[in-house]
């Protein structure tokens, strides 16, 4: 596992409405119910625009998430169809647990599935995730590995577990095969019962990190961050991470913020491919003009693509 080297990572969001929506530390579970779906879904310009920023700045492409079921499953396989296009390669998904029908539907687009486990503690995931219970997202590893998709997991520290818990973890990526694992730290937001808590320290974010990568040298680790943390990279990177993600990379593009990330992995020494404080040279009409899209479909994705710049170049 190379880490020489580091990049961002930038999961790219499709909606903001979630079916399950009460996990106990998550925005959507502050949410209105109703209409809450037609409100909250992103167009497909938009999204298509963002991979082609990931493209070109030399952003990974973390995964596809959003909340369960906003799409009807023939949206999905378009959506996905023409991501994959603009991306030019598969894609990982993190949509919730996958029925091995979904899995196979989905399979022409994908690279692998993400299992949002969040916390690997049995008896704190049935308080902080009540509707999203584990066994479903175990059976679509058992059925991703079957049929030869990458299987990845996203972990949440500072819900309540301890370092203890360790255990837990690395038996459930040793029995399914986990390639990839997303390590953030708890953002509390308001509405929520963690509200009043502290966001968990570098230090122990780092212990999580540090111990997966001495117990699998092979795995590949995203650590999450906020804006209010980069100031942790560089610790999280000396841990064992791969990869950055969460920073609001395009709202934050040249900020001091995004300019201390690079530092950070920097002080890690690492060196940081892609950008997040200057534009390249790139001429983002042509960028669009040679996808195989409809012409109504790409005048769009130009627009969305010009106001994105605009915001970036604002700092």
């Amino acid at each position: 596992m190379n880490l020489k080297t580091t990049c961002f990572e930038r999961a790219l969001f499709f909606s903001w409405y979630c079916a399950v929506g009460d996990c106990t530390y998550c925005y959507m579970s502050t949410q209105p119910k109703f209409n809450k779906e037609k409100l909250a879904r992103r167009t497909t310009e938009s999204l298509l625009a963002e991979v082609i920023l990931c493209k070109n700045l030399g952003w990974e492409l973390g995964f596809v998430s959003g909340g369960q079921k906003a799409y009807k499953k023939v949206e999905f396989l378009e959506l996905l169809s023409k991501i994959k296009q603009v991306y030019g390669k598969k894609v990982w998904i993190n949509v919730g647990a996958l029925s091995k029908a979904e899995l196979i539907q989905n399979q022409p687009y994908i690279k692998g599935v993400v299992a949002s486990i969040e916390t690997i503690n049995y008896e704190l995931h049935k308080k902080v995730c009540p509707s999203k219970p584990i066994k479903p997202f175990e059976d679509m590893l058992v059925e991703a590995q079957r049929l030869g998709l990458e299987k990845g997991m996203t972990l949440i520290v500072g819900l309540g577990e301890t370092i203890d818990d360790f255990e837990l973890l690395k038996n459930f990526i040793k029995k399914y095969s986990i390639t990839k694992i997303h390590i953030y730290g708890l953002n509390p937001q308001k509405g929520t019962m963690f509200e009043n808590s502290e966001p968990p320290s570098a230090e122990y974010q780092a212990e999580w990190i540090r111990k997966t990568r001495q117990a699998f040298p092979d795995i590949d680790i995203q650590c999450g961050i906020w804006v209010d943390r980069v100031g942790y990279v560089s610790t999280l990177l000396r841990a064992g991470a791969n990869s950055i993600s969460k920073f609001p990379a395009i709202k934050y593009f040249g900020s001091k913020q995004a300019g201390e990330v690079e530092r950070q992995a920097r002080l890690a020494g690492r060196k940081f491919k892609g950008t997040l404080t200057k534009l390249p040279e790139v001429d983002w009409d042509k960028e669009v003009d040679k996808l195989d899209l409809n012409d109504g479909l790409k005048e769009k994705i130009e627009q969305k693509l010009r106001a994105y710049l605009k915001k970036m170049k604002s700092h």
